[in-house]
């Protein structure tokens, strides 16, 4: 897949103008979204991703373009588990609601152009080194290991203490932040002195807290592709409809009680896929002495479509009927679990 430099400035230039579109005609509102405006505008940033990806089906065939999909849609289902974590995030921080918007956008700005370098040294990384698909495929497995444990105790329901990171906490630690908001503002200057306000700490938490979530949503997409512009623009539209995601489905979060488990299998399956994959292209010699290894079961992409789609729905609709049944006797299933 031959991508020109003048697609990869288009496309770049493209994605920056939707984010200054989401900033100019939503943020700058500073109101809280009511459910109905979160609905149309995230099938509207849906409809884009989609209408972007049968482009280049078009363009770069329907290899690429399922390629692009599975990526995609795999993505946006790890956003949708970043949401829990975002949501404690504004409950630590006590952010205003008319607030919310702003900090989640400029924080998902910065996790993306994060992403960008990540997905670079990625894709450097591979095209050296072919063993590094061992190193993704382990990490995968590892994380769903952790996430499906996590799951299965009910630790998303229960994890309503946000404990901050190391770069929080240097941000809280060596700058001085004002008692309260100040507005919107991130900088304030009071007595001669520039002080930053909460908002800006609220800021760095949501952006370095994705940045954490890439560690395992970049080597999943890899399992899918090895195209850095289709990893580069899933991750790109996955992110962008992630602010009007969170006020849509906000307080339906706590009813995905088994997303994470889904979630689980599906990064259990892509790790598994790259260490077939890493065994094709083997170059380690202690294994199979250097050589690639034929009988390798090989997985197509369609096949993994079906599979992360297959997930998706079961884990879903398995959510719902656990959280109904969960609802008519007065408590949360999540929480019954961990209470055992």
């Amino acid at each position: 897949m031959d991508v020109p430099v003048w697609v990869w400035l288009a496309t770049i230039g493209g994605i920056a103008a939707l984010f200054v579109f989401d900033f100019i005609f939503h943020v700058r509102k500073l109101h809280h979204p009511s459910l109905g405006e979160a609905g149309v505008w995230s099938t509207f940033y849906v409809v884009v991703a989609l209408a972007f990806g049968a482009g280049l089906w078009w363009v770069w065939g329907h290899d690429h373009g399922v390629e692009y999909l599975a990526g995609y849609i795999t993505e946006k289902s790890l956003s949708v588990d970043n949401l829990f974590v975002f949501v404690i995030i504004m409950a630590k921080f006590q952010v205003p609601a008319n607030f919310q918007q702003k900090a989640l956008l400029i924080g998902i700005v910065i996790a993306l152009v994060m992403r960008g370098i990540f997905i670079a040294i990625g894709a450097a990384a591979i095209d050296q080194f072919s063993w590094v698909f061992y190193l993704f495929g382990i990490f995968l497995l590892w994380t769903a290991y952790t996430l499906a444990k996590e799951s299965l105790t009910g630790g998303h329901v229960q994890g309503e203490e946000y404990e901050p990171n190391a770069v929080v906490k240097f941000v809280e630690r060596r700058l001085a932040v004002t008692d309260h908001y100040r507005g919107a503002a991130l900088f304030v200057r009071e007595k001669g002195h520039l002080l930053v306000t909460p908002m800006f700490v609220v800021i760095v938490a949501l952006g370095v807290t994705d940045l954490l979530f890439a560690l395992d949503s970049i080597p999943a997409i890899y399992g899918l592709t090895e195209e850095p512009y289709i990893v580069f623009t899933a991750n790109a539209f996955a992110l962008l409809g992630l602010l009007q995601l969170y006020f849509l489905i906000g307080g339906l979060l706590d009813r995905l009680v088994y997303l994470g488990a889904g979630l689980a299998l599906i990064l259990a399956f892509i790790g598994v896929k790259l260490i077939f994959h890493a065994m094709e292209k083997n170059t380690l010699p202690f294994i199979n002495g250097g050589a690639g290894i034929d009988a390798v079961p090989h997985i197509s992409t369609w096949l993994s479509l079906g599979i992360i789609v297959s997930i998706l729905a079961i884990t879903t609709v398995a959510s719902l009927i656990a959280s109904r049944n969960g609802a008519s006797h007065g408590k949360n299933p999540a929480r019954a679990e961990k209470q055992v």
